[in-house]
């Protein structure tokens, strides 16, 4: 994969960064500036080397049109906030405003074009229309760099098509993710502990499949338990159940059994009368994993799994997370996933190697108030890095090389 110095002396020239600002608004306000923070590196040591840096980013999902909510206006304040000078924004992606603005540059400045998911050509399925499409985006630069590892999964138009038209290199926050996640599935230190949670089992079969050959434990939460926990047997009442997925669980199980992989499941879980929302009351109960109640539903793990995972996690070398334990977000069915990331905190304490894997997890550890310096790495990917992680070629990686 080649990198920043493979681009060789940048002063003057216009250098083209697809990074990944798709961030959490509430209205026009920035919930989590954490994937802004993450692209600060490469854009300071452009700017450091003279470049005149074009941005370019997605949020949301416009569908191809222009939803006024989905702006990167607040995304440009923030930056520049950050970086202490003004960033300006383009009107478009590569029409008359993105010129002119890209024309008045100076070495070292900054300017964000619009979102790039406005333009119906981004995620076309179409090669050629996205081609053609990216080539006017390439018009705007001299050299492409990506550093949205958050979209390296997918082969759209301004992180791969671009590519194919510019030279090209990974910036410093891509390096560092897929350093990262490597140093966790190429010979990690062990013992390697692999904790997923999230709603579905669906969601995390490449990774389960992919890393059960290689974790010495694999322990499950989140809603996603259920559905190893009725392969076994158990009543899991009205929780989120795959029924479909029974039969590939349970090979999970045995597969685990005969190489000898650690499988950890709850043996107490949270319980409520629904789902909190609208109506249902909060009302909290803890009861064994065996024996849950067939009318009420599993929100977190109990208390004893939760001290149960977390001395799991702290006895081991290198931990990699990815899922909720529960429904975070509401405080009552919190703890599970509490008791998860002060684990790894206390691991990476003790000299682990540590990775918050993206998306809810990520959200998570933040809302709950833990600082980033607590986890060696916060992946800014959660699609991404689940698919790294299930060894899947990335097409936005693979341009690259």
């Amino acid at each position: 994969m080649k990198t920043l110095k493979d681009l060789g002396d940048l002063k003057g020239k216009r250098v083209l960064v697809r990074a990944d600002f798709n961030v959490p608004l509430d209205g026009t306000t920035i919930t989590d500036d954490g994937r802004i923070r993450a692209a600060l590196p490469t854009i300071k040591e452009l700017r450091t080397q003279g470049a005149k840096v074009i941005l370019m980013a997605h949020l949301g999902r416009p569908k191809g049109k222009v939803v006024p909510g989905l702006s990167l206006a607040p995304v440009a304040a923030r930056l520049g906030e950050l970086l202490g000078i003004n960033v300006p924004l383009a009107a478009d992606t590569y029409g008359d405003d993105a010129r002119a603005k890209v024309a008045a540059m100076g070495d070292s400045d900054v300017i964000l074009l619009q979102n790039v998911r406005f333009n119906p050509e981004e995620t076309s399925k179409d090669d050629q229309v996205r081609s053609a499409y990216a080539r006017k985006i390439a018009a705007l630069g001299d050299v492409f760099v990506s550093d949205g590892f958050g979209v390296v999964h997918r082969a759209q138009g301004s992180n791969y098509d671009v590519a194919a038209d510019l030279p090209a290199a990974a910036g410093l926050l891509v390096q560092k993710e897929v350093t990262a996640l490597s140093r966790a599935t190429v010979n990690p230190q062990r013992p390697l502990t692999v904790v997923l949670g999230g709603s579905k089992v669906s969601d995390k079969l490449g990774v389960i499949e992919n890393l059960l050959g290689k974790a010495n434990r694999l322990i499950i939460g989140g809603g996603m338990v259920f559905t190893f926990l009725k392969a076994q047997g158990y009543e899991v009442g009205t929780s989120l159940l795959e029924e479909d997925q029974l039969d590939k669980v349970r090979g999970y199980i045995e597969t685990a059994r005969r190489q000898g992989v650690e499988l950890v499941l709850p043996t107490d879980i949270v319980v409520n009368a629904g789902f909190p929302a609208g109506d249902t009351p909060i009302n909290p109960e803890v009861v064994s994993a065996e024996a849950m109640p067939s009318d009420k539903m599993g929100l977190d793990i109990g208390p004893k799994s939760a001290q149960l995972f977390h001395d799991k996690i702290v006895d081991s070398k290198t931990v990699v997370w990815n899922g909720p334990m529960g429904v975070f977000e509401v405080p009552q069915f919190a703890a599970g996933t509490k008791a998860v990331a002060q684990g790894l905190v206390d691991a990476t304490a003790a000299g682990a190697f540590t990775i918050v894997g993206g998306g809810d997890s990520a959200s998570a550890v933040r809302n709950l108030g833990f600082p980033d310096s607590g986890f060696s790495h916060i992946s800014t990917g959660g699609g991404a890095s689940l698919e790294f992680l299930e060894g899947k070629e990335l097409p936005g990686l693979k341009v690259l090389d």
